[in-house]
């Protein structure tokens, strides 16, 4: 796989080692079997010339990435799949590759503290609604990626190329069966549900301004009920909460142990908890009225210090070398590239990646900032303590 990779990048036009002010142009990519055809019908002296032709523009970018020396990721996925992945980074290119684990949510707040000088270069993982609003706020470099031709659909990148989808979550219920059964309280089947006075005090929830896993929560009550019921309904839904975790993985973390009952988070944090963990005493529930989904994403910061290492370090992160790592690391999430593996035990536990609503990106991009301001408006004196920053 390493010299699928190395041809893929080998494309990239050695113009292309300019700073991230200056967006490379997309050149030839390894052909997806659908094209195989046409390859082989191209002219003899063609396919003679391009091995040399990639060589030189991949021995171009790494060594501009090698001048450079490094790579600084700030990662919103879990911290072992962080991990791996900056580690493998560096195991295929020989690049010095720093990482700090933040939430999305402290991600955004950090580069628009910096303003187009960023400490660091890359943003890896964590769910999209953050990267619009730095996208929108002129906070991430365009890039035109060769890898992007993998993607299964546009949805999962943005139109202008300032962030590409790694993966796929589904937003659901995680609850303790046994504490539940303790109770005599049902598992609840849908969003409405989690309003009945019987769920007070049990239901964890993470931070609408750090995590990136709350916003998506704003985004779906608003498109599902409409602006003033989906704020009416998170006003409603805070009386029975009990903790707002810093990072959106935070409930499903506390859902094996029972101090936390019912925890609304992605399902595949869930199945981590599950097969990772051990804890057979959780269930999973997707809302039966729908739920909506994130898309993990990767971009470049602009102004970063390391362009040609995060132009490289995108290529690699739509690759399988980067997304396979993922359930060899604990993270189930579906992955949105046409030549990675799927992890099986998210289809073993009856996920369907396509059971989701029909999310608008753009709403949630031009409005996010606000929706956030509006429910703790809303909230007013109820957004005490429990609203978790650490």
């Amino acid at each position: 796989m390493k010299k699928k990779l190395a041809l893929v990048l080998a494309g990239l036009m050695t113009l292309g080692l300019m700073g991230c002010g200056s967006q490379s142009q997309p050149a030839a990519t390894e052909t997806p079997a659908a094209e195989t055809k046409t390859e082989e019908t191209a002219p003899v002296e063609a396919q003679a010339e391009a091995p040399a032709e990639e060589a030189g523009g991949l021995d171009a970018i790494i060594e501009a990435a090698k001048a450079e020396g490094e790579l600084i990721v700030y990662g919103s996925c879990e911290e072992e799949y962080l991990a791996a992945a900056c580690e493998h980074f560096q195991e295929l290119y020989g690049i010095k590759v720093q990482y700090q684990r933040l939430s999305t949510g402290e991600v955004q707040s950090k580069i628009e503290e910096e303003n187009g000088n960023p400490s660091g270069d890359v943003w890896f993982g964590g769910t999209t609604d953050p990267y619009n609003v730095a996208a929108s706020e002129g906070l991430l470099e365009p890039y035109e990626a060769v890898n992007a031709s993998h993607l299964l659909s546009d949805k999962y990148r943005d139109a202008q190329g300032q962030w590409y989808g790694i993966y796929k979550g589904i937003l659901g219920f995680m609850v303790n069966k046994d504490e539940l059964s303790r109770m005599g309280i049902d598992e609840p089947a849908d969003w409405k549900d989690l309003l009945d006075e019987k769920y007070k005090g049990l239901i964890w929830l993470s931070n609408y301004n750090t995590a990136g896993t709350a916003k998506l929560v704003i985004n779906t009550m608003i498109q599902k009920y409409g602006h003033d019921e989906g704020i009416q309904y998170l006003v409603d839904l805070d009386k029975n909460i009990e903790v707002y975790t810093k990072s959106g993985s935070g409930p499903s973390k506390n859902v094996g142990t029972g101090e936390c009952v019912v925890g609304i988070g992605f399902l595949h944090d869930g199945i981590t908890q599950i097969v990772d963990n051990g804890y057979g005493n959780v269930g999973l529930i997707i809302p039966s009225s729908g739920t909506s989904f994130e898309v993990g994403a990767t971009a470049i910061f602009k102004g970063c210090a390391h362009p040609n290492a995060a132009k490289l370090w995108i290529e690699y992160a739509l690759s399988p070398d980067c997304v396979e790592l993922a359930a060899q690391n604990g993270s189930y999430q579906f992955l949105v590239i046409d030549n990675a593996k799927q992890p099986e035990v998210a289809a073993e536990f009856g996920l369907d990646p396509e059971n989701v609503m029909d999310y608008d990106f753009e709403d949630a991009k031009q409005n996010t900032t606000t929706y956030v301001e509006e429910v703790m408006t809303a909230l007013g004196s109820a957004a005490d303590d429990r609203f978790k920053t650490e």
